[in-house]
């Protein structure tokens, strides 16, 4: 927990009976929960449970069927105009952030203002020290002449807090409003995490109401103080943050108890099925390492170690030297592209879906299609019912939601985009899978999906080398795992010593190992 106005207990957003349906399938179904000032309130649920619609309607986007909602002891007319809910003291920060990447951090600051005003002759030098001192304010130093794209993804995400914050103190009494967090922390580190949940704290602190919407029951542990959940847009379970349990939460949002033990390997075959020699690059002085067939190994480290970068480099996609070996074939990395890499039996899952993995614009029949086209699918002849049944097939195996092939990406929650992006690459039957963060942004039931999936491919005899720094996710799904530090390996762990205390413990302690000699075999040919 958490928000340090604990004492304040009257409610300042009151929600009754909220309800909204599409095509008549209800959607949210009577959704009743308050939040009160000073407090940080955990929204979560599976992918579809209606946390989007239900933010959605507060925000003005969807028409609520029927219910009402309070603010501040007064009743919002509902629906509220789009775009006009600012005005009511209410504040979204979506993961997008919404921000102007080729404007300056002030400009994004004081967006809002600087339309309403439309002076043409700002003063820029006044503009940049009112938002430099805005920032101050808040504990934080970013540079307001900045431009938006040059900022690290965790002062983006800072900047539109504090821009939301800003239109919740002009609108509302002090210490008021409500503040929307929809998803903010996916692609962020966990040094960057704790930034962000600091400000946070900051800002509940003065008054504010926070809703944090989250897939992530232990980030939502660590900063709430109370949380809903919704499954099947209805309340599962409203709970107290500190006295409820990580199981508790998991169960309330899954309906059902799911299995914690970690999976235990089956196959265990003793080939080599991929090794990478040499494997040298900016920051990595050298990697070696060898998998064998069904093994699954994990890659993890401090923020800046060096080991998400290492599928990228034996993918093809950023530059490296070195050699691999892949079902006794050698390459050379230098030569490697990913078209090459595919043809070779290798497939790249990337951390970040929507620019690298998806196409968002065409349908999950659509990107299902693209790596079938000339293996199970011909390039002539080709007809929307043959993709369309290989579609369904597929969405059939991996249970993506809704069935519905013809649906566009960008329609899909995240879990189930990520399910397609697997289903996209393991029909190719690869002999080596890389992943990179493969359940980010995935809701707690879908992940454990995921899992399946991963370890399904390497029963099946594929080798697979997944980067995370989701220390639970590896113990659930490892063989081996290998710590990093300043782009070495300078640990491991294997069979029942994978652990997520264990890995945390290396990873913490991994800087005591650099240039103390105690580099791994991995490190050495």
């Amino acid at each position: 927990m958490t928000s340090t106005v604990a004492g304040r207990a009257a409610a300042n957003l009151v929600v009754e009976g909220l309800t909204k349906s599409f095509g008549g399938s209800k959607v949210v179904d009577d959704i009743s929960l308050s939040v009160n000032y000073g407090e940080i309130h955990g929204l979560l649920g599976h992918n579809g449970s209606g946390k989007s619609t239900l933010i959605k309607m507060l925000s003005g986007v969807y028409v609520p069927d029927g219910g009402r909602v309070t603010l501040g002891g007064r009743e919002l007319p509902l629906p509220l105009p789009p775009g006009e809910f600012s005005r009511y003291g209410i504040a979204v920060v979506h993961q997008a952030l919404g921000l102007v990447p080729t404007l300056s951090v002030t400009e994004n600051l004081l967006a809002r203002r600087l339309v309403r005003e439309a002076n043409p002759l700002i003063r820029w030098p006044s503009a940049h020290r009112e938002a430099r001192e805005i920032f101050a304010r808040h504990g934080l130093a970013i540079d307001p002449r900045m431009q938006i794209a040059d900022l690290a993804p965790v002062e983006r995400a800072l900047v539109a807090i504090v821009r939301a914050f800003q239109e919740i103190a002009e609108t509302s009494d002090a210490g008021g409003g409500l503040l929307i967090l929809d998803e903010p922390t996916p692609f962020l580190s966990g040094a960057d995490v704790d930034r962000l949940f600091s400000l946070v704290r900051k800002l509940a602190g003065q008054g504010t109401s926070v809703i944090f919407v989250s897939h992530d029951v232990d980030e939502v542990k660590e900063l709430t103080d109370r949380a809903t959940v919704l499954r099947n847009g209805r309340i599962a379970a409203s709970l107290t943050t500190a006295e409820a349990s990580k199981t508790q939460f998991i169960d309330a949002i899954v309906g059902r108890r799911l299995a914690t033990e970690r999976a235990t390997a089956t196959l265990k075959r003793g080939v080599e099925a991929f090794a990478v020699r040499g494997l040298v690059a900016e920051g990595l002085p050298r990697f070696d390492v060898a998998v064998e067939a069904g093994e699954v190994l994990g890659l993890t480290g401090l923020v800046g170690s060096g080991y998400d970068r290492i599928p990228y480099h034996l993918y093809g996609a950023t530059p490296a030297s070195g050699q691999i070996s892949l079902n006794g074939k050698v390459l050379d990395i230098a030569d490697l592209t990913p078209g090459r890499a595919i043809d070779c039996g290798m497939v790249l899952v990337p951390a970040d879906r929507q620019k690298s993995a998806i196409a968002e614009g065409l349908s999950v029949a659509e990107n299902l299609a693209l790596p079938a086209l000339g293996r199970t699918l011909p390039r002539l002849f080709l007809t929307a019912g043959k993709v369309a049944r290989h579609a369904a097939r597929l969405v059939e195996s991996f249970d993506v939601r809704p069935p519905n092939p013809a649906r566009l990406m960008r329609e899909l929650s995240g879990g189930n985009q990520q399910k397609v992006v697997l289903a996209k690459w393991l029909q190719t039957e690869p002999s080596l899978i890389l992943l990179d963060e493969p359940t980010q942004g995935v809701d707690v039931g879908a992940r454990h999906q995921v899992y399946g999936f991963i370890r399904a491919a390497a029963e099946r005899g594929a080798a697979v080398i997944c980067a995370s720094s989701d220390h639970e996710q590896l113990e659930m799904i490892c063989d081996r795992v290998l710590i990093f530090s300043r782009g070495q390996v300078v640990g491991s762990l294997a069979g029942s010593d994978v652990t997520k205390t264990a890995i945390t413990e290396r990873c913490l302690n991994s800087q005591a190992g650099v240039g103390s000699g105690e580099f791994l075999n991995e490190n050495s040919p």
